[in-house]
């Protein structure tokens, strides 16, 4: 069964979408509704759902920002406003809906997503065809302090108990996704797993050292952290 989620800042209209697609694509199941951009890019990372009906000015991160930081979620863009047709068409969106949403217009929609090939997601073409998409941001903390982070930033991730921990810059934070499903979304150029419980950024490596016991050790930059670099990842590591 597709998925799809609904993001708009105004309840009522994200509402009258979701009845609207309920009644004239009852095969699709709406994962979630978000009425801000960080909590729709949040949902979109949690549940990886096929399709995103996004409204384009909304508080915190814009629909476009949202659809070029997500990967395997096809875009359709839901808006009061036609300036932003063709950056929504770079965007790589699949179509462009201008409020208020008619069900003939809607139906069009619905026709050209039902006719899409399956989710990159569930069937992976040859990577030839289509490049791997790699996470670029994550939204980090827990509760109501949650904050939108590029992995750019990223120093290490460290497993930690039922969370991983994400080391910044003088700060660190904690995201519930297991540090192995991280291990399969990050772009290997730029990570590396050094431990069991770690995977650090190749960029911040200053090298390695061993103690007199023959444990090796990952130095980071700018007198950072110490990292054990287990057996089973450094012959990996090291020819990196």
């Amino acid at each position: 069964m597709p998925t799809a989620l609904i993001a708009d800042d105004e309840p009522l209209l994200a509402a009258a979408l979701q009845s609207a697609l309920a009644r004239l694509w009852p095969q699709l199941a709406i994962a979630a509704v978000a009425h801000d951009g960080v909590s729709a890019l949040a949902e979109i990372n949690r549940l990886r759902p096929d399709f995103a009906f996004l409204d384009i000015r909304m508080p915190g991160l814009d629909g476009m920002a949202v659809a070029r930081s997500v990967a395997g979620c096809r875009v359709v863009f839901v808006t009061a406003y036609d300036e932003y047709a063709l950056q929504a068409f770079d965007a790589a969106a699949l179509d462009y809906l201008l409020k208020p949403i008619d069900d003939v217009r809607l139906l069009r929609c619905i026709s050209r997503l039902q006719q899409m090939a399956p989710s990159p997601i569930a069937a992976p073409a040859p990577a030839a065809e289509a490049p791997t998409e790699y996470l670029n941001w994550i939204t980090a903390g827990l509760g109501n302090n949650k904050r939108l982070i590029s992995v750019d930033e990223v120093r290490y991730f460290k497993a930690n108990d039922k969370y991983t921990e994400l080391a910044l810059d003088g700060e660190t934070q904690l995201i519930r996704t297991p540090l192995k499903e991280l291990a399969s979304r990050l772009d290997p150029r730029l990570f590396a797993q050094i431990h069991r419980g770690l995977i650090v950024r190749l960029s911040a490596v200053r090298g390695i050292e061993q103690d007199m016991l023959g444990r090796s050790f990952v130095l980071l930059k700018d007198g950072g952290d110490k990292l054990p670099l287990s057996r089973s990842f450094a012959a990996q590591f090291k020819s990196m």
